[in-house]
């Protein structure tokens, strides 16, 4: 029943107002990441792997990390890893930078048509590869070759598979970047994006199923969380204990929109586990021993069978979504010089220097020997042929490694075109 007296007006209504969440700042303005609170290192405690989920809240919150400003490995999260893995992890993050530029500037050169970078996230795929077993499987976006460096996989079949040649692993039938290797625990890239992450949950939940001790990791970024097939993922994951580790990569921008617009009004993509009852933890992308050891405990706890683990790597892109997007033209041109977690290259390189095993004379060294390793394969890569020149795929390859036993209307159409 209304409360207004007889014959009064009503009370006035205001208008309903629709928002738009908005970066900090815009091309032409000075980069702001005051938003982005960076614990101590060293700050975060490390709780048992076998921990209560809602033990553990705060850790969607924090931010995980290792390395301090000078270099040094503090904390509870510091992992075992010799100054040999170390200096491993290193080169291996610099294989994937040398690799992406040579493969940008081919893609300029008009030798493939699309190329996708990884400037400033490399310790996101490098660190995490090495906490994994064999047989383990990745469900990976475009952004994670660092899970094939960090396993050994052939640059040079890596590059023909940019390249689309004749010795194309992927035959010609997927775009460029979007590699494949069941050997090496990487499966086959989709482009349609978050369609890996709940097949990656199925994949475990079948590992689970056939008793297997084989675990599955899956990976998304921070703008395809928006996407139903995420929180779907979540719901089996969780109601099932998929022996699975579900990565959110937060480089905070999506192709053209900031990580806002995907993350609604959760506070963090982590934050978004809890819901679910999943163990949920941020992390320092940039920091290589930070991503390593927070790796290791989800994939520890899968393995375990104590159910999933949702992690956000805290990183940010410091180059352009593809090379199809020009990022001036929605954040500002030097936003990734404020970024204030660094390189990842940079800060592993100081840690080692800081503890005697690196140097700047011998990281140069090492600069020069993987930069010349790395043209060395393309030149043999681009003798099987590029984009526009060489050898191709044969057109009979259409045709294989889909049916047991072709269809015989796809017998006729080979027929027809004489493969």
């Amino acid at each position: 029943m209304s409360s207004d007296k007889a014959g009064s007006a009503p009370a006035a209504v205001q208008p309903l107002q629709f928002h738009v969440p908005k970066p900090a700042s815009r091309p032409g303005e000075k980069p702001d990441f005051s938003d982005v609170v960076i614990p101590k290192a060293g700050s975060v405690a490390r709780p048992p792997v076998d921990v209560d989920p809602k033990d553990i809240r705060d850790l969607a919150y924090s931010i995980i990390r290792v390395l301090n400003r000078e270099g040094e490995a503090v904390g509870p999260w510091v992992p075992d890893l010799s100054q040999e893995e170390l200096i491993r992890g290193l080169r291996h993050m610099m294989t994937l930078r040398a690799f992406d530029g040579r493969m940008q500037m081919a893609q300029r050169q008009g030798k493939t048509s699309f190329y996708m970078q990884h400037t400033g996230e490399e310790a996101v795929s490098c660190a995490f590869r090495i906490a994994l077993q064999p047989g383990d499987m990745n469900f990976p976006t475009y952004r994670q070759a660092g899970l094939l460096i960090a396993h050994d996989y052939p640059l040079v079949d890596m590059m023909c598979q940019i390249y689309s040649n004749e010795r194309d692993p992927m035959k010609g039938r997927q775009l460029p970047v979007m590699y494949s290797s069941k050997e090496h625990g990487f499966f086959s890239i989709s482009g349609n994006l978050a369609t890996q992450f709940v097949q990656a949950v199925g994949w475990a939940m079948a590992s689970a199923i056939k008793q297997d001790t084989r675990i599955a990791a899956a990976w998304i970024g921070d703008g395809s969380t928006a996407e139903s097939d995420f929180h779907a993922a979540l719901v089996f994951a969780s109601t099932y204990k998929a022996p699975v580790v579900l990565n959110v990569v937060n480089n905070q921008w999506a192709i053209s929109t900031f990580q806002g617009i995907a993350r609604g009004g959760s506070g963090t993509f982590a934050a978004r586990g809890l819901g679910f009852g999943i163990p949920a933890l941020r992390v320092d992308g940039n920091d290589y021993l930070a991503v390593y050891a927070v790796a290791q405990w989800a994939v520890e706890r899968a393995r375990r069978n104590l159910g999933p683990t949702l992690i956000e790597y805290v990183t940010y892109r410091a180059g352009a979504h593809s090379t199809s997007d020009d990022p001036s033209a929605y954040r500002p041109k030097h936003e990734s010089d404020d970024w204030p977690l660094g390189d990842p290259l940079v800060r592993l390189k100081q840690h080692l220097i800081a503890v005697g095993a690196w140097s700047e004379e011998r990281h140069k060294q090492a600069e020069a020997e993987i930069l010349a390793s790395v043209i060395a394969a393309q030149k043999e890569a681009e003798s099987f042929g590029t984009l526009h020149s060489g050898g191709k795929p044969s057109a009979r390859d259409i045709f294989e490694d889909v049916y047991a036993e072709l269809p015989p209307h796809l017998r006729r159409q080979r027929q027809q075109i004489g493969v």
